[in-house]
């Protein structure tokens, strides 16, 4: 990473999250970086992108996509800005509010690449596979991925999206041009560490063959075999985006996070894979996400991922 000219991406939006407080997530890790004395995030260069996070103070009216009339005025922004990022020499370390902002990061990324194949790593708790289709709790940062792939999802339907939810749901599927959609192919994305998944999520997982490891999994083969797979099973792709969710760490090490969940990473696990990943010379961006100040005690979170980051910048 230190041969990376990296520069800070801050997106502040919470427009996805089903909880409020993930928008401050990206301010309480600089914050963590400054109280440490080692400025560590603050010596790289900085750009932000304006949220739209004052229309939360209406309630949506869209049960099936929450505020996705919104979002996708905020995913083309980031897909822009990310894509700039990268066409002006930078390594884009990218520091989110809520998950949903990833489809606008990975388009802006597909959109820098054009046709080279891109693949994903995506270190979550959750699959972030739903659509307004299958979705049980209406949350779009449950549905990035879905988003990304251009996948409904319709073989597992439980929901009836009215035609605003849908038109939307649509164009958020094309952000960065239809040229370039869908982003990603299913064989070019691997989980790690997801274990909260609805079984939606689960027959798409089987149905498509996409590549995964669990929490059994992980302790079984360790983490840098998981790490040495993983970029082994995404040899063919041209470059490699690492998405980390916090909640992909077990609640023992924060709780500062929307959704945790337990079993999850331990702090030496989550420092081996990034560092594995990281180095890689095919890795074009790194996302953080879902740092939560408000459901946190003395920022416990943001200073958990701040001692990661130092290990791999």
């Amino acid at each position: 990473m230190r041969s990376k000219n990296i520069k800070l991406l801050e997106v502040g939006s919470e427009l996805g999250a089903g909880t409020r407080g993930s928008s401050l997530g990206p301010a309480a890790l600089r914050y963590a970086d400054v109280a440490k004395g080692r400025r560590k995030l603050n010596r790289y260069a900085y750009e932000w992108v304006d949220d739209i996070n004052e229309n939360l103070r209406f309630a949506s009216k869209m049960e099936f996509a929450l505020n996705l009339d919104h979002i996708t005025k905020m995913l083309p922004r980031i897909c822009d800005k990310v894509a700039n990022t990268l066409s002006d020499g930078f390594f884009p370390l990218i520091l989110t509010g809520d998950h949903s902002n990833a489809a606008g990061a990975i388009s802006g990324v597909k959109k820098h690449i054009g046709d080279k194949r891109l693949g994903v790593v995506w270190i979550d708790a959750h699959a972030d596979l739903h659509s307004p289709y299958t979705t049980p709790s209406g949350n779009v940062h449950g549905m990035p991925l879905a988003m990304l792939l251009g996948e409904d999802n319709l073989e597992n339907q439980s929901n009836d999206p009215d035609e605003e939810t849908i038109a939307l749901w649509n164009e958020a599927k094309l952000v960065g041009g239809a040229d370039i959609s869908p982003k990603l192919k299913t064989n070019d994305l691997v989980f790690i560490d997801i274990r909260d998944l609805e079984r939606q999520e689960w027959d798409l997982i089987d149905e498509k063959g996409i590549e995964f490891y669990t929490p059994k999994e992980i302790k079984q083969y360790g983490i840098e075999t998981v790490a040495k797979e993983t970029l082994d099973y995404l040899k063919d792709c041209d470059y490699i985006y690492v998405s980390f969710d916090v909640d992909s760490l077990d609640p023992s090490v924060s709780k500062g996070t929307g959704t945790p969940y337990p079993d999850g990473l331990q702090l030496h696990e989550a420092k081996t894979l990034l560092y594995h990943l990281m180095k890689h010379p095919k890795t074009i961006a790194l996302e953080v996400t879902e740092i939560n100040p408000l459901l946190d005690e003395n920022n416990k979170m943001a200073r958990a991922v701040l001692e990661i980051l130092e290990e791999v910048l």
